[in-house]
């Protein structure tokens, strides 16, 4: 196995504009992954603006001054490619992975809806686009059991006020309320070349896609104002659990148990990636060990943990479980919480943490395998931490993890006094 996460070359280069150009040459495959990372996801979202982020995910693809609507589609699928975009509270990206050839194709498009989709965007198409949110929200997380999960454990896990306090998906009140100037204002304000970084990943070499970006970027004008993201670093401690249980139309109890551990990148992090694995990663871990083949209080296959890898603010590591015919949510939230707490009290073991860090390694280099999982991961690197080369940290940092550092954090975050408790019940028939 390679020393580094990352054994690729990495030349980076910055626009006079402010944007951040990454290339990692790859000739292994006559293809090219290109991925632009926005500094904008539902944390820089301010009051009364809640979902923008999301819905700009949905917009960008609906034309800009020179590509009418759907035809970014239709030309990156057209060349043989592939397309999509995904927004989360720290982020929006954009990504295509196209034939080396169509390399221009792919920058000339990403450059047009960077700096034309404003003068595009009509109310109608805001409007189609809206209606379209509204349908996702409610196929996502209003009529699909536990579906709203995430939505209850964020206002849970923390403050109002905090920038993780809501979801992405945001309020349709919000969305409803605001204007067309409104939406224009916030990509104006935060899809700027400054405000982003731009990674190309295959094909081709750090020469050509400067040279292209020049041409296409270098011409969009920087942002002097971009607004910084409410700090989000410190959570106060509360000293008591918050619970909540809601009663739905599911078929079985299903409890959440979650804690606030460190931010995304950092060691304490790394810790809690390791830690998150041995808790609740397939059927050697001790949630599955414990109350699915042990127990037996646990459906097999809905029951498991796993860290939110958010970068601002303590993120969140989250068990869950549902039960098996019979069990009460009661039993089943003491089963999943005695697990936890073990943690602190049960030392993992050296074939616990080998697994764990087995399982970690294939998960990166599955992620590394592929020119789009590495310009993702480039442009996180770029984005969240000022270098892309930190890229090739992550791993070493995961296969360092102790048993002894994995007891000491349970011990320090992961008691019952700050715990965060969500539980369903089925409605009586």
């Amino acid at each position: 196995m390679p020393d580094s996460g990352f054994p690729w070359p990495i030349e980076t280069t910055r626009l006079d504009n402010g944007l951040r150009v990454v290339v990692s040459e790859d000739r292994t495959a006559p293809a090219v992954a290109v991925n632009l990372w926005y500094d904008v996801g539902s944390r820089h979202e301010p009051a009364g603006q809640t979902g923008f982020a999301h819905l700009f995910e949905h917009l960008m693809f609906e034309g800009s001054v020179n590509v009418a609507k759907t035809e970014h589609m239709k030309l990156i699928q057209g060349a043989g490619g592939s397309l999509n975009a995904t927004t989360n509270p720290d982020r929006t990206n954009y990504f295509e992975t196209v034939p080396a050839e169509h390399l221009e194709l792919a920058l000339w498009l990403e450059a047009d809806r960077m700096g034309g989709l404003v003068p595009a965007l009509t109310q109608e198409t805001l409007d189609n686009q809206r209606d379209v949110v509204k349908n996702e929200r409610r196929q996502r997380y209003e009529n699909v059991p536990y579906g709203d999960a995430w939505l209850r454990l964020l206002p849970l896990l923390y403050p109002p006020g905090h920038p993780y306090h809501h979801a992405t998906i945001g309020s349709m009140a919000d969305l409803n309320a605001a204007d067309l100037a409104t939406f224009q204002e916030f990509h104006s304000t935060y899809y700027a070349p400054n405000n982003a970084v731009l990674t190309v990943v295959g094909d081709t070499d750090a020469a050509e896609v400067f040279a292209l970006a020049d041409k296409y970027f270098g011409g969009l004008a920087a942002r002097a104002d971009i607004p910084a993201a409410p700090d989000g670093r410190t959570v106060p401690a509360t000293g008591r659990p918050a619970v909540e249980t809601v009663t739905a139309d599911v078929p079985a109890p299903r409890v959440y148990v979650a804690h606030r551990t460190h931010p995304f990148g950092t060691q304490g992090y790394d810790v809690t990636t390791v830690l998150g694995t041995v808790l609740g990663s397939g059927r050697g871990s001790r949630l599955y060990q414990r109350l699915a083949d042990g127990e037996r209080i646990a459906q097999p296959d809905l029951v498991g943990a796993y860290g939110v890898d958010l970068a601002h603010a303590p993120a969140p590591l989250i068990a869950t479980a549902t039960a098996r015919p019979g069990v009460s949510a009661e039993r089943l939230r003491d089963g999943l919480a005695e697990v936890v707490d073990e943690l602190a009290t049960v030392p993992v073991t050296a074939a616990e943490l080998d697994r764990a860090k087995a399982l970690l390694s294939t998960m990166w280099w599955r992620q590394m395998s592929t020119v789009d999982g590495r310009a993702d991961t480039l442009g996180r690197y770029a984005t969240q931490f000022g270098d892309p080369a930190r890229a090739a940290d992550r791993l070493p940092a995961w296969l360092a993890v102790t048993a002894e550092q994995i007891a000491e954090q349970a011990a320090e975050l992961l008691g019952a006094a700050d715990r965060v408790i969500l539980t369903y019940l089925p409605e009586e028939n």
